[in-house]
């Protein structure tokens, strides 16, 4: 028999992956085709250090691993076999005796695809073969830093954007060309994708996995998936995608006692168990649990272009008293609640990606307010370059709920993320999560009559696209979709035969041209550089203004927010004395294909006000915001 070195699996490798830094582990363990002494087949490899014995079975033994024994290297707990003849699309399992005697059949935690639902094998396929087309997309994204970029970002459940019928869903090879075309003709940057590990069942959107490698085979191939981000790139759109590095679920042919023992749980039960979701977090202080997941975040971006990872619960990792009752608590050996591993483990992930991909977005979820987030690894803080700023959402939703009479007690609501927003590198979501379980939607979050909630609903993007940070909306929100997000169905498309929804979405549309064309609206995003306020005190009329500057202190645009129902003669301090054009206007933009701002100009005048030298007047028409930039910087684009 050829042995374990000869078939690739060297010792310095195996020796990087249980100390937790082989980066590209899914290229040892798992199935691959290959040639070994004179004979073309599958050399399969699996981690099962408390097994007695590990076999592979599949439809081609009749699914007994009796004739396919995997033989142990030494005391690095893999396990290996290679069996000639076998090809892509074999169907497979790992066969695995645990130590107290019983036989698992476990689906392979490094494949790279697997059966449709609820059937649960893994199948061989080749990692390479894909003809590429977009080295153009991945050298700029090299050399483009994500800071001082737009970001506009389309967040995306494939099984409901839109669906042919109950459980038929469209291919990612077919949404490669509905959904892309889309989304880049309404003016997003990218598309971020809910997770596409394989999972078991459809109602977990992908957050509760079972195959960290395998794209899930509800909507295709894997070539079908790299086919759908290579036009992504082409129309010149990043792709991002969901990624749940934080638990697992639990059931039988997944991770859960993978070969009889809590490998990648680990031994504490009360550390590994996740009562909130019914799931089981990864034991962050095992090596061979990290070169699974740093492997795992390294795969989707090499072998699928993906231009970075939305890192999923992000606070619940980091703290071993999240959401946990009291039987659950542990503590760290300090005696605090900070899961050090844990810690490490996302410094070593943000080290280990940008050291391979430097221009990639890693972005994370975390509803804590815990400092440091989009710190440098090397100042002591987790790394990621970007983070949800949730507390914004929160404010925001809360507010725009309030009937307006009641908003001027609640003023700090639209002021305080100010007062923290350079503190992190922030991304404004508007995501799935809260137009779900009863929440309501976006547009039915607002306050008032049908009519007033869609001019709320505008007044509120645009104070959400003009607010420093990059911007994520989710797929149904930019045209006011009615009904709250319904998971088994697609979006209510039919509901844009109404003149409000297709003004909303032509609304949409103009607002993301406006902010991708304007650096003053991204540029300096996390810089406090790059914000003033005008008028920030004003919660009598519930109004508020500020200042967005680009790099070139004479590129600028003003703000003016009036989230109550009444009109006002209001007078605006400004920088200086010239005539400002309207560059948008809630009020008006959307109603009409982008209906003309008034022709007359309004000018800065030499009259004192908001601590500025000049001055000028505007009419500001209910629940409206307006947009106004320099003349004379108009006239020179």
């Amino acid at each position: 028999m050829v042995d374990a070195a000869a078939a690739g699996l060297t010792e310095s490798d195996l020796y990087l992956f249980n100390t937790g830094r082989l980066y590209y582990a899914y290229r040892t363990l798992g199935a691959h085709m290959m040639k070994i002494a004179g004979k073309t087949g599958v050399r399969f490899a699996v981690w099962a250090p408390e097994a007695g014995a590990v076999r592979v079975a599949g439809a081609f033994n009749d699914w007994d691993g009796a004739a396919h024994p995997m033989e142990a290297i030494g005391s690095t707990g893999v396990w290996w076999c290679f069996v000639p003849g076998l090809g892509e699309d074999e169907a497979y399992k790992y066969e695995i005796e645990t130590p107290d005697g019983r036989v698992l059949l476990k689906a392979d935690p490094y494949a790279f695809f697997a059966e449709l639902r609820p059937s649960n094998a893994s199948i061989v396929k080749p990692l390479k073969g894909y003809p590429w087309k977009d080295t153009a997309w991945m050298k700029k994204q090299r050399e483009r830093p994500a800071y001082s970029n737009p970001m506009l970002i389309y967040e995306v459940h494939l099984g409901s954007w839109k669906i042919k019928g109950k459980e038929h869903f469209y291919t990612y090879e077919e949404l490669a060309e509905d959904l892309v075309d889309y989304a880049a003709e309404m003016g997003y940057s990218h598309i971020e994708l809910l997770p596409l590990t394989e999972h078991p069942f459809d109602r977990s959107w992908g957050y509760q996995a079972t195959g960290y490698y395998a794209p899930t085979s509800r909507y295709g191939e894997p070539d079908q998936l790299r086919r759908f981000v290579d036009r992504c790139h082409q129309r010149g759109l990043g792709v991002i995608l969901d990624w749940v590095p934080g638990h697992f679920c639990r059931d039988d042919h997944g991770l859960r006692l993978f070969d009889g023992t809590p490998i990648y749980e680990g031994p504490d039960e009360r550390r590994a168990d996740k009562p909130q979701w019914g799931t089981l977090a990864f034991d962050f202080g095992r090596g061979e649990v990290l070169s699974f997941l740093i492997s795992g975040a390294l795969y989707w971006m090499e072998e699928f272009h993906m231009d970075g990872l939305r890192v999923d619960a992000v606070a619940s990792m980091v703290d071993l008293h999240f959401d946990k009752p009291a039987h659950l608590l542990t503590w760290n050996a300090h005696g605090g609640q900070d899961y050090l591993e844990a810690i490490d483990f996302l410094k070593a992930l943000n080290t280990a990606v940008f050291r391979y991909y430097p221009g990639a977005l890693m972005i994370a979820e975390d509803s804590s307010s815990r400092p440091g987030v989009t710190a440098p690894v090397h100042e002591d803080g987790l790394g990621f370059n970007f983070k949800w700023n949730m507390g914004w959402m929160n404010d925001m939703l809360r507010y725009m709920a309030l009937d307006p009479a009641e908003r001027g007690a609640h003023h700090h609501l639209l002021t305080f993320s100010l007062m923290y927003a350079f503190n992190e590198n922030f991304v404004l979501p508007l995501s799935h999560d809260e137009v779900v379980h009863g929440k309501h939607s976006l547009l039915n979050k607002m306050h008032g009559s049908y009519e007033q909630r869609f001019a709320q609903l505008r007044l509120f993007f645009g104070f959400w696209m003009t607010h420093p940070g990059k911007k994520l909306l989710f797929m149904g929100g930019e045209w006011g979709h009615y009904d709250e997000w319904k998971d088994l169905d697609q979006l209510d498309w039919a509901i844009l035969r109404y003149d409000s929804h297709q003004g909303m979405q032509r609304y949409s549309r103009e607002l993301n041209r406006i902010y991708r064309s304007e650096a003053s609206l991204w540029e300096q995003d996390c810089k406090p550089e790059g914000f003033e306020w005008l008028d920030v005190h004003n919660a009598e009329q519930a109004l508020i203004a500020f200042l967005r500057r680009a790099r070139d202190a004479d590129d600028y645009m003003l703000v003016v927010c009036n989230f109550s129902g009444l009109a006002y003669d209001y007078r605006l301090g400004v920088p200086e004395a010239t005539k400002y054009r309207v560059a948008f206007r809630s009020s008006l933009a959307g109603i009409d294909d982008g209906a003309d701002a008034p022709s007359r100009l309004p000018e800065g005048e030499a009259l004192p006000w908001h601590g500025r030298d000049y001055s000028l007047a505007l009419h500001v028409l209910p629940f409206e915001c307006i947009l106004l930039k320099p003349e004379r910087s108009l006239a020179h684009q």
